[in-house]
């Protein structure tokens, strides 16, 4: 019932009193500790954060409420969030923490979605494969002896894994639109 979720459906779900945000978090969060130490799709998870907002969300549900509200969601490593490790998929930032959000960061929070970790790409989101990161390649969930293309390799795979609902990632020539078709997502 919960898996392979589009965010209609998770939110029709909830509406219907047939999940509450917080099962459906959880449930992303055991298919990650389940199975992504092979796709290495995620540099950081969330947990704590996801829990929190999961259970703000479900207290603010309604047929008006924002599409995105209690959705959980991806982001690629690449966007500073306020509070949560962002690395670039590079060792020079391992231990930063941005005191503030991205833009973009900050019209999904406006909007309660759930954030489930930051994932892995292209080292600075540069290259075409999401081999290159500082933390191991991200494998493709189709075939793990596959590339998921880049440079938002870790936030299709992601999608393609069934970690999460929605992921968020940036495309400059194709970083977004490769990796969902090597995948086979949505980009």
């Amino acid at each position: 019932m919960i898996d392979n979720l589009t965010i209609k459906k998770a939110q029709n779900l909830v509406l219907g009193k047939k999940a509450n945000f917080e099962e459906i978090t959880k449930y992303y969060f055991d298919r990650i500790k389940k199975f992504d130490k092979k796709v290495n799709s995620f540099l950081t998870v969330t947990e704590d954060i996801a829990i929190a907002s999961s259970k703000k969300a479900q207290n603010l549900i309604t047929q008006n409420s924002s599409l995105l509200t209690g959705i959980p969601a991806a982001i690629k490593d690449v966007f500073v969030t306020e509070g949560v490790r962002t690395t670039a998929s590079s060792k020079i930032l391992e231990n930063f923490i941005p005191p503030y959000d991205a833009t973009v960061i900050t019209k999904l929070k406006d909007n309660n979605f759930v954030l489930l970790g930051k994932t892995n790409h292209d080292e600075f989101a540069m290259g075409g494969s999401s081999e290159n990161s500082a933390y191991g390649p991200v494998r493709n969930p189709l075939n793990l002896e596959m590339i998921p293309g880049g440079s938002s390799g870790g936030s299709a795979a992601a999608v393609a894994a069934d970690f999460c609902v929605f992921a968020l990632g940036s495309d400059t020539g194709g970083s977004i639109r490769q990796p969902a078709s090597m995948c086979g997502v949505v980009g």
